[in-house]
């Protein structure tokens, strides 16, 4: 007997993976929800993009994080939330947002699973000798807390690096495109690491909804084709494009002076993550223990390789 999937509702649906979350849902065929917020207000495009996902089938829910009973109500109409809030809006109060979610879906009492806003760097592995950066590393882990405290089944996805962020750029700072002449190396180059294309981490979230091998588990994005070392990351640019880049090496000491405590947060905290990344290694500096690893999980799936991700930029 076919058991019926699970319903799903997406908080944050119109974000960058939010949107990707909603799609991947529809098209692995779950009754696809997605929070409509009274705090819209004029985003035009935001609300075009929702009624965008209801003619396509997903179900819109209007709430509110300032009425606690809206979101217990919109919580109570499915059996998974999924929170795809972008990394800025856990800063300062924004935090609140999500403990928020996490209070409703505790009264609640219904939710078979709940996966947090996460999608990068697993935050309970991160070590690092700077101090610049930690602070949404922290956030997430006082998240994970307030879900653990509540006892709520949970699956955490570390997605590790998203493309657009770390591949079309060769992860230059300043550019989401490659460089023309000359491309920054940091360290030695040889730093290993993994990225995603961002429909995969949509596609890989959505398969664990219903996978009890993943319930209060991590599912680590890491396939082998996938890790590379930024060295690696430019000879799949140099080769898709035809050009050879100059390469600049940037030493540890010199990256750290770079990061100025005059500097405006935002961009310390994005030089931190490229620091935890390229000298660190944060990503590739353990061996998975208590989780999955997606590929070796689904390898159904047939995930994108970072040669393909260079060559949309051509």
């Amino acid at each position: 007997m076919k058991m019926s999937k699970s319903k799903i509702l997406v908080v944050g649906g119109t974000g960058y993976i939010g949107k990707r979350i909603v799609k991947a849902s529809l098209a692995q065929g779950h009754p696809t929800y997605v929070l409509m917020r009274r705090e819209l207000g004029f985003e035009i495009e935001k609300l075009q993009m929702l009624l965008s996902f209801k003619k396509q089938g997903a179900h819109l829910i209007e709430g509110s994080f300032s009425d606690h009973q809206s979101l217990v109500d919109a919580v109570k109409q499915v059996d998974v939330v999924i929170c795809t809030m972008s990394g800025v809006q856990f800063r300062s109060h924004n935090i609140l947002l999500q403990l928020k979610l996490v209070d409703a879906i505790k009264e609640a009492g219904n939710i078979k699973r709940f996966l947090p806003s996460e999608f990068g760097i697993d935050p309970s592995r991160m070590v690092s000798d700077v101090d610049y950066g930690k602070e949404t590393f922290e956030d997430k882990m006082i998240i994970r807390k307030a879900i653990e405290d509540a006892k709520i089944p949970y699956t955490y996805i570390s997605a590790n690096g998203l493309g657009g962020y770390f591949v079309g750029n060769l992860s230059q700072f300043g550019s989401l495109v490659p460089p023309k002449e000359k491309v920054s190396i940091y360290g030695d180059g040889n730093c290993k690491a993994c990225f995603m294309d961002e429909d995969d981490v949509a596609t890989y979230t959505i398969k664990t909804i219903d996978d009890p091998r993943m319930l209060n588990k991590t599912l680590y994005l890491r396939p082998d084709e996938n890790i590379v070392t930024q060295n690696q990351l430019v000879e799949k640019w140099e080769k898709v494009s035809g050009v050879t880049l100059r390469r600049e090496h940037i030493s540890k000491e010199d990256f750290l002076a770079s990061m100025k405590l005059d500097m405006d947060e935002a961009i310390r905290a994005a030089l931190a993550r490229i620091y935890h990344i390229f000298y660190e290694g944060c990503m590739m500096n353990f061996e998975i223990e208590e989780g999955e690893e997606a590929s070796k999980l689904y390898p159904e799936v047939r995930y994108t390789r970072m040669d393909e991700y260079l060559a949309r930029y051509l």
